[in-house]
């Protein structure tokens, strides 16, 4: 499925083509066709999701809502398996998508948008008359924390979207400003469950989210969430965020105690919600093993959970690369090396490029002479705030370090790695469940 620009070229050696191969691979296996496939069944009036069965006699509408980079071809796959037992539905994502059952938005990502916020008053529509007989199976995947915006009372789009941005390029972590996303907003922070109880709620997940914390994921809209007002405001002072007035005084509303907080964990509309992880980081590295292992090598899988400064991080991966040639820790060569996560990149120039690709910058400075290759990719294809994936690096890459260092000092990784053939294109995936990143050290005889 994943097809990736130029393979042909960037394939220069053995090692190059293995690490695309499990780059694809990763990806492919997360696709949501593929998962959905896997996961959800229809025989007759039972629906099984996982080990769990629904009885659509019980029901008199099933609904789909939700959204994130993911959300298209999740919903495509959901028509093809329950077809016209679908009544209705809204999904906003950030991809067109034909569907016949459910109206797809197509929204903006990772700062909100109009179309965005539209597509999320739609579905709040939609859920306004759910009742017992309802049974709403909620899209939840990456990016929808942007892409599924419903700003509180008092915000203006205007003001989630200066937030957003500062958030961004401050360096916190997803959890952190998934905390503020939280509390300005209608749905998320399990609001989109509150908004469809008592209806049953199926939550079918594609997670981008280190750890799958639920209450992270796309914000959790229908997850309980333990963050709080306070925590928000926090965020905001620690990174030196000057955000709007509207903010401020929402954040400072919920501290006083004069707007409700998010839905606990305890709170009733849980009681007949259900969220299913259908896919993670670990789909992907599990994928790409397999993949490794039959071209002969040993694999490592260090973690589905790396996080932290993407530059930092890179050169954590190439010295555990060193080490296992070294010294046959702690895998022997020849070895592939994989680790997933989500790294951050704080901005501190205006260049262009992204975590991935600062990763990849940074351990290229690292990397020496001896045949050892680095491939970090975004699985959903778009990397910070350029149309790629990534990018796949050697020890030949940094031909001047000067350059090289000045590109990530100004947050500038792309133009580096573009003007010299680097760059890992493979448009958009369709899928989304955060970054995978493969070295190959020395090269197996399959």
């Amino acid at each position: 499925m994943t097809d990736i620009e130029d393979a042909e070229t960037l394939a220069a050696t053995p090692a190059h083509e293995t690490a695309l191969a499990c780059i694809e691979a990763g990806i492919d296996a997360a696709h949501p066709e593929q998962v959905v496939h896997d996961s959800v069944s229809l025989d007759g009036d039972t629906l099984t999701i996982r080990e769990t069965t629904y009885d659509l006699t019980d029901y008199d509408r099933v609904l789909v809502v939700g959204g994130g980079k993911a959300g298209g071809g999740v919903t495509t796959a959901l028509e093809s398996v329950l077809g016209d037992r679908i009544s209705g539905g809204v999904v906003v994502t950030r991809d067109p998508e034909e569907t016949e059952y459910v109206d797809v938005v197509v929204g903006s990502h990772p700062v909100p948008n109009e179309a965005g916020v539209e597509g999320a008053r739609q579905i709040l529509e939609l859920l306004a008359d759910a009742d017992e007989r309802t049974l709403v199976l909620g899209v939840i995947t990456g990016g929808a924390s942007a892409l599924l915006a419903a700003p509180a009372e008092g915000i203006s789009l205007a003001d989630l979207q200066q937030t957003t941005t500062d958030l961004l390029e401050s360096g916190a972590e997803i959890d952190e400003i998934n905390a503020v996303r939280k509390h300005l907003s209608a749905v998320k922070g399990g609001q989109l469950a509150r908004e469809a109880s008592p209806a049953a709620v199926a939550g079918l997940v594609l997670s981008d989210v280190v750890g799958n914390d639920l209450s992270v994921i796309a914000s959790g809209p229908t997850a309980p969430d333990d963050s709080t007002f306070a925590e928000a405001l926090d965020v905001l002072n620690h990174y030196g965020i000057d955000a709007p007035q509207s903010v401020r005084d929402r954040l400072e509303s919920g501290v006083a105690g004069d707007v409700s907080e998010t839905p606990r964990a305890d709170d009733p509309v849980f009681e007949r919600v259900t969220n299913y992880v259908l896919a993670d980081g670990f789909t992907a590295l599990d994928a790409a093993q397999s993949v490794a292992t039959a071209r002969g090598y040993e694999t490592c899988i260090l973690s589905s959970r790396i996080r932290g400064e993407a530059r930092e991080a890179a050169k954590s991966h190439v010295a555990v690369g060193e080490e296992a040639a070294a010294t046959g820790n702690p895998v022997e060569t020849p070895a592939v090396i994989l680790a997933g996560g989500e790294t951050t990149v704080t901005v501190r120039g205006d260049g262009s490029g992204g975590p991935n690709q600062e990763f990849a910058l940074a351990a290229a400075l690292e990397l020496d002479e001896s045949g050892t290759v680095l491939g970090a990719v975004d699985t959903d294809g778009r990397d910070g705030g350029v149309d790629v994936a990534g990018a796949l690096v050697d020890g030949e890459t940094v031909d001047d370090v000067t350059a090289a260092r000045e590109a990530l000092a100004t947050n500038d990784a792309f133009p580096y790695l573009d003007e010299r053939g680097a760059i890992v294109r493979t448009g958009p995936t369709g899928t989304n469940v955060n970054d995978l990143r493969v070295l190959v050290v020395g090269e197996a005889s399959e």
